[in-house]
């Protein structure tokens, strides 16, 4: 792995006309300046899901586009906020999530060993750091049925939740292909597939709020 730096000399200068192209077009160009947090949500979705399938796509040069397609989303949402006397500014972002990175990999910028389960500790400190006292705390409620899921399901067992849940090697096209015939013979039924995840989902929430709150002392 390379030890060169991302950022090379003289790269902050693009960044900083990037930023105040955006707070031009916040004083001058009417659609922009009418924006706000709330507008800019499917604008957020959709360059979040077309920058996944420029990786899915394995296009560098599609990739990089979309990237800063995404990035735009975060500078224009950081330019509105830095409007008002109480909000925050894009170096603030920046500065947050540094000091959040810092002080989840005590093994990295500390002196502690590498953790034997990276993801395990990971979730640990950031449910200590946030006081979550449960693993559905802070689980986005949009996501899909599946992807919910598999957020709360890795959620549990890095908090050691005592779940009964299947445990069984499989492949990921086995994986997928499965989930293509579950949803085609669903379909067949008339079923909803989304709705009927979506069902199994919230009895799998309520299986773990009563595991939590067995093994509480």
């Amino acid at each position: 792995m390379s030890t060169e730096p991302t950022l090379r000399q003289g790269d902050h200068a693009e960044l900083i006309r990037f930023i105040e192209v955006m707070e031009t077009l916040r004083r001058e160009c009417p659609w922009d300046a009418e924006q706000t947090h709330h507008s800019l949500v499917q604008y957020l979705l959709e360059e979040t899901l077309e920058t996944v399938e420029a990786i899915e796509s394995g296009d560098e040069s599609h990739l990089r586009e979309e990237l800063g397609d995404l990035l735009l989303q975060v500078v224009f949402h950081a330019t509105i906020a830095a409007e008002r006397p109480d909000g925050f500014s894009l170096e603030d972002v920046a500065r947050g999530v540094a000091d959040k990175l810092i002080a989840r990999h005590p093994y990295v910028f500390a002196s502690d060993d590498v953790p034997t389960d990276l993801h395990a500790t990971w979730e640990q400190r950031k449910a200590a750091e946030k006081g979550r006292t449960s693993v559905l705390e802070g689980i986005p409620e949009k996501m899909s049925a599946v992807a919910r899921a598999g957020k709360i399901i890795a959620r549990a067992r890095a908090r050691d939740v005592p779940l009964d849940l299947p445990t069984d090697p499989v492949e990921a096209d086995t994986v997928g292909q499965d989930v293509i015939n579950l949803v085609a013979r669903a379909h067949a039924q008339g079923i909803d597939a989304e709705q009927a995840i979506r069902q199994a989902v919230r009895t799998l929430e309520t299986q773990v709020l009563a595991a939590e709150s067995a093994s509480q002392p």
